[in-house]
């Protein structure tokens, strides 16, 4: 917050008031971040979460093994380096060798540069975070279905529920608390994308995949300008801060039964 309101130079440092704001809102480059970041975000948060919802209800009935075994299997891909995935996902999206165009080119589809191209860049990064994420979401999911007490469901099989209207509503409205944390952190996170944006498009093409976050490193540590690049962090901060309100708004109300 301090350095937002400086210039901070080798030579020096001189407060400058909110002159960093007004280079960083006048940057039309800065815009196109925020809404890249914004589109990552909506692109990535309501497709994991519901990845997570449908495999942890697809578990729930099995037996507590097996479910350990899935939820084991599901949740590996999150404790393994984000660098070694950007790197097997940078082999899949290659266009003259890749897995991708391979199999695709059984279909008779012609070779696609899926991180080179402005309409499928963004894209791509949204369906690897999807495919990849979401394991401890569906450890966190399972846990809290696993809480939900058995005379509930009892009681909606008895009033002639079908197991979809029994999801939606008994077992969804229950699964609120959770959700809620998780789109919260979902959210933020999604926000805060940055490893795979630098090991896999640098930005590009033509600035369609450039982050807040990879605008703040680039400004910051490429260009030296830590003042307009702190004024990004703040702005990145309270754009995270209106969406959790708005999500605590709508998921913060419990359910009882």
């Amino acid at each position: 917050m301090v350095l937002s309101f400086l210039d901070y130079q080798w030579w020096g440092i001189e407060f400058v008031g909110f002159a960093n704001y007004s280079k960083v809102f006048a940057d039309p480059i800065f815009w196109k971040a925020v809404v890249n970041t914004a589109y990552y975000t909506l692109g990535v948060v309501p497709l994991w979460l519901g990845k997570a919802l449908i495999i942890s209800a697809l578990i729930f009935p099995f037996r507590k093994p097996l479910q350990t075994f899935f939820k084991a299997a599901f949740y590996l891909p999150h404790v393994t380096s984000a660098v070694i995935l950007s790197m097997i996902w940078l082999w899949i999206y290659n266009p003259p060798f890749g897995l991708l165009n391979y199999v695709l080119g059984f279909f008779g589809v012609d070779p696609v540069a899926w991180l080179g191209n402005t309409l499928t860049a963004m894209p791509s990064l949204i369906l690897m975070q999807v495919v990849m994420g979401g394991g401890s979401s569906i450890v966190l999911i399972s846990a809290a279905m696993n809480g939900i007490p058995t005379y509930l469901y009892e009681a909606a099989e008895l009033d002639g529920a079908r197991p979809f209207q029994v999801f939606m509503r008994v077992t969804l409205p229950l699964l609120k608390p959770t959700l809620l944390y998780l789109v919260v952190t979902g959210t933020i996170n999604s926000f805060q994308v940055f490893t795979n944006i630098y090991l896999m498009t640098r930005g590009g093409p033509q600035f369609s995949t450039t982050t807040i976050v990879y605008m703040i490193y680039d400004t910051a540590f490429k260009q030296f300008q830590f003042g307009p690049a702190s004024a990004m962090a703040m702005v990145l901060f309270v754009l995270t801060a209106i969406f959790a309100l708005v999500q605590f708004r709508w998921l913060g109300q419990e359910v009882e039964y």
